[in-house]
């Protein structure tokens, strides 16, 4: 059975983040509605992750939607580019999932137009997908992804044959959770960020097809 809202919001933040595979991230953009299925995700875990925009107890202005509600948006900019974060953890407890990759299926031609490109570039890395959706700027940090313009869908996804555990990218590796196994992402699929091309399964793109 399906969890609700709610009771998916209440799991740990490394199962939100296996769990949002397969689920739908849509954005209601000026241009058309466009969005597609999350297919690669990474965890973090707060105060105690020094990978974390919030390790040991750092919060800001800047930071603190990450200490809102489990289920609204951080978004924040590395180089000029938005990336964004699912907040997973209680009310000030500052936990998130990374959205790292996503492969359209709804408004395919405005991310396409939107990163003047068609190939699987487009979408297979965090601050990509955000320029795929047309976000370009941080309006949306601290919106709700269950009633906002960009919004998760946890319903009527689809289901990955199989998920790959490993680290994260583009940690230090001198930080004490570098090594932790906190990133999900769909084998097979073309969209996961530096999947190598003789690992995309080219019929079904990872995902579990019915009988």
């Amino acid at each position: 059975m399906a969890k609700s809202w709610d009771q998916f919001f209440k799991q740990p933040t490394v199962d939100i983040a296996k769990g949002l595979l397969g689920k739908w991230l849509l954005y209601n953009s000026p241009d058309g509605l466009c969005g597609g299925l999350i297919v690669d995700t990474e965890a973090y875990l707060g105060v105690d992750d020094p990978a974390s925009h919030a390790a040991g107890g750092r919060r800001t202005a800047y930071t603190e939607s990450l200490y809102g509600r489990a289920g609204t948006a951080y978004l924040y900019q590395i180089r000029g580019r938005v990336c964004m974060d699912v907040v997973a953890g209680k009310s000030g407890d500052p936990q998130g999932v990374l959205i790292r990759g996503l492969e359209p299926f709804v408004g395919s031609q405005i991310m396409a137009k939107n990163r003047q490109m068609a190939s699987v570039d487009v979408s297979n890395g965090p601050a990509k997908l955000m320029a795929a959706l047309g976000i370009a700027d941080r309006s949306l940090d601290g919106s709700s992804l269950r009633t906002g313009e960009l919004c998760l869908q946890l319903d009527n996804g689809r289901t990955p044959q199989k998920v790959v555990t490993t680290t994260r990218v583009g940690i230090n590796p001198s930080l004490s959770t570098a090594e932790l196994p906190n990133r999900f992402y769909v084998a097979g699929n073309p969209y996961v960020t530096g999947i190598n091309a003789s690992q995309v399964d080219d019929d079904h793109h990872g995902w579990q097809v019915a009988n």
